[in-house]
């Protein structure tokens, strides 16, 4: 069977799809359980979200993947400030992972942000998921978070080359990805019970979200 492959914005009626595929790609994965499916409960009324950049991509019409973008901010040595993007969770059901369609809703989504005027994306995550679709250490930007410190998990990527140069920047990311970890407990014990277990991917994420490229 021919694949039929659509990517359009979410709907009011996707969510509760959105949030079961973001629940099942993300438990266990970076903890025994996971807080991303509330996140996209709860980010969709937030200030910083962007529902322009808010795509769902269709397998013969069916719902398999999910990508959200949020504003944040980049000040430079001057004080200055500039309106970038980060995006996350970027979602793919466990059946359909490692085909191509992660990418595919990542590359779409760029070309949507550059119409829409933004020139940057940063983001948090496993390097190895992300180099390969144009995204560098945060180092080579000089952008740092608010300690001066280059976490090794804080990738950059400039829609508009050089756009970063010549500056030292600090990065802040909304208020909405500081996800209340006991209110999310609280909304998946509504849902149905999964079993939350060990993985070796926590043991990785671990180690990746508290190391630091040295200045």
């Amino acid at each position: 069977m021919e694949r039929q492959i659509t990517i359009r914005n979410e709907e009011k009626p996707d969510y509760e799809t959105v949030e079961k595929i973001t629940r099942e790609a993300f438990y266990n994965l970076y903890i025994p359980g996971c807080v991303e499916h509330y996140l996209v409960h709860i980010m969709r009324e937030h200030k910083d979200f962007i529902p322009e950049l808010d795509f769902v991509l269709e397998l013969n019409g069916n719902i398999i993947g999910n990508i959200m973008y949020t504003k944040a901010k980049l000040t430079d040595e001057n004080g200055q400030t500039k309106e970038v993007l980060t995006f996350g969770p970027v979602s793919i059901l466990p059946a359909f992972q490692r085909m191509g369609y992660g990418k595919m809703l990542i590359e779409h989504s760029f070309k949507e942000a550059i119409k829409l005027g933004y020139d940057s994306i940063v983001i948090f995550g496993s390097p190895v998921n992300y180099v390969s679709r144009g995204f560098k250490s945060c180092k080579k930007y000089n952008v740092s978070v608010e300690n001066g410190k280059y976490p090794a998990a804080m990738m950059v990527k400039e829609l508009i080359p050089h756009v970063l140069a010549g500056h030292r920047w600090i990065y802040q990311e909304s208020d909405i990805m500081a996800v209340d970890e006991k209110q999310a407990q609280d909304y998946d014990n509504t849902l149905e019970k999964q079993e939350k277990k060990y993985r070796p991917s926590q043991d990785e994420f671990y180690i990746m979200s508290r190391s630091f490229i040295e200045g």
